[in-house]
């Protein structure tokens, strides 16, 4: 029996609500312009998107989970030990954490 993998969740959020729920201008920052590239998460992370746009494909023993289109805006958790390709189509700018 295979054990399902969980999914990358995605909620839209202000900013401000961003904050007063999470305190993300606390949170580390990164950002990086277009381009492509494999990641393996290694904690979950918890990220608000501050700008760009990516494509995120799970690979590997997590390809059963569906590709997940992030955008400014967004704030995302990204599970435990994913692996997956990044394609940035436009440069991402992101305060994360991980949980």
């Amino acid at each position: 029996m295979t054990t399902s993998k969980p999914e990358i969740t995605v909620v839209p959020m202000t900013f401000d609500d961003a904050e007063a729920q999470f305190g993300i201008s606390s949170w580390g920052k990164w950002g990086c312009e277009v381009s492509n590239f494999e990641w393996e998460y290694s904690g979950t992370e918890q990220a608000y998107v501050l700008r760009g746009a990516v494509l995120v494909t799970p690979t590997g023993e997590w390809a059963g989970c569906k590709p997940t289109e992030v955008k400014a805006g967004d704030f995302v958790t990204f599970p435990d030990g994913m692996t997956c390709t990044w394609a940035v189509s436009e440069a991402i700018e992101k305060h994360y954490n991980f949980i």
